[in-house]
């Protein structure tokens, strides 16, 4: 059990770590909100983030501050849950539109590691823990 536990954080301690050097090198992320934001630099991800849930911004005006940006490339690390995936489809649509392209890499993988046990952005750093903890009690 305890190695299968091991991989598993070691994927996703991986996974985070590319992230990293992807915003590093200036590719901007969509999250949620703050506390989203807040975990990921708690995992050491910095960068620009922008916010798909800011205050009374619209969805529309959402997309049209990432537009002015005007970035090549948005990773986007919306929720996991089924509103973050209805989200994470409706930008996905609207940056394509604006000929931005959208990477769902680093999501995709993620949402697939964790299956139900993390249903948000938030949750990941806590989780990491979490799976850190048991490995070193087995």
């Amino acid at each position: 059990m305890s190695t299968h536990l091991k991989e598993k954080a070691e994927q996703i301690q991986q996974i985070l770590e590319e992230l990293m050097e992807e915003s590093n090198s200036g590719k901007p992320i969509l999250v949620e909100g703050q506390k989203d934001a807040e975990a990921l630099k708690a995992l050491g991800i910095g960068g620009k983030i922008f916010f798909a849930k800011k205050g009374l911004k619209t969805f529309l005006e959402v997309v049209s501050e990432i537009e002015a940006s005007n970035p090549r490339e948005i990773i986007l690390m919306l929720d996991f849950d089924k509103e973050g995936r209805g989200l994470t489809e409706q930008f996905k649509t609207h940056m394509e539109k604006a000929g931005v392209k959208v990477n769902l890499h680093y999501w995709l993988k993620l949402s697939s590691l964790t299956g139900r046990e993390v249903k948000d952005v938030e949750g990941l750093a806590k989780y990491l823990k979490t799976l850190k903890n048991k490995i070193g009690d087995s």
